[in-house]
């Protein structure tokens, strides 16, 4: 057994701010299933707070369309967004695998056409890359994991000049069986995401119980999301984050 830990890291929310993109992205997509939506170019303040709940790509195309419906509350969302997201979904007569077609269009069609232009609405987190690239000199590797789209989250770290050990998208499938999956490597794995409830899955997931999991205090997460760790769960702040692994919590 490898002593050398493989960092897993998720994408969205933790190396990259991809904000600007996903509403973008999302605004077209919902767009080209309904040409009538009034959908303002710069995303609406609600957007923002429903980001942190957001897990897959395909939900940022329905909640596009709710955002520009005139009797959508938010709060109702806020308050039970499962519940919301299947309401939606028999409202606009939408699947999920066709609101993730349609978004995975747009951003090819986006790449396609003017590369640069897409990739300008992203942006690395301060000092990722730099943090990324040091990882080597502590004989640890780093991977992603994340539920972009892999040819997505590869075009940005390219950019970035960023090579992970391996990359994970969501075509490999849902995070705690790919991290069950790396087990077999026989090595420590160190898994590092910006959405609690992902965290708790795993450790909830038979198998998983000796994955380290770090919850960072930057990207999407919600404030609250911050205070009252479960045990097994450690919070990363920046400072932390930019410091040797020996010393992370």
């Amino acid at each position: 057994m490898s002593s050398s830990p493989l960092l897993v890291f998720d994408f969205d929310g933790v190396l990259v701010d991809g904000m600007a993109e996903y509403w973008w992205s999302a605004r077209r997509a919902a767009l080209r299933l309904r040409p009538d939506l009034h959908l303002p170019v710069s995303a609406p303040p609600g957007f923002a707070q429903l980001r942190p709940l957001i897990h897959k790509g395909w939900e940022m195309v329905l909640l596009a369309a709710e955002l520009g419906r005139d009797d959508h509350q938010l709060s109702d969302t806020l308050a039970d967004y499962g519940g919301a997201l299947d309401r939606a979904l028999e409202r606009w007569d939408w699947q999920p695998s066709q609101l993730q077609e349609v978004l995975e269009l747009v951003r090819r069609e986006a790449i396609a056409t003017d590369r640069s232009a897409w990739l300008a609405l992203h942006r690395p987190y301060p000092g990722v890359p730099e943090r990324l690239q040091a990882l080597s000199g502590e004989a640890a590797d780093w991977a992603v994991l994340t539920t972009k789209g892999a040819a997505f989250a590869a075009e940005l770290l390219s950019a970035e000049g960023l090579e992970p050990w391996q990359l994970f998208g969501h075509e490999q499938g849902p995070k705690p069986e790919v991290l069950l999956q790396l087990r077999s490597l026989n090595r420590p794995i160190w898994f590092i995401e910006d959405r609690r409830p992902t965290l708790e899955q795993v450790r909830a997931t038979p198998g998983l119980t000796s994955v380290r999991c770090f919850l960072v205090s930057w990207g999407y997460v919600r404030a609250a999301d911050l205070t009252g760790l479960p045990p097994g769960i450690a919070l990363l702040r920046p400072e932390r984050f930019a410091a040797p692994l020996a010393t992370w919590p």
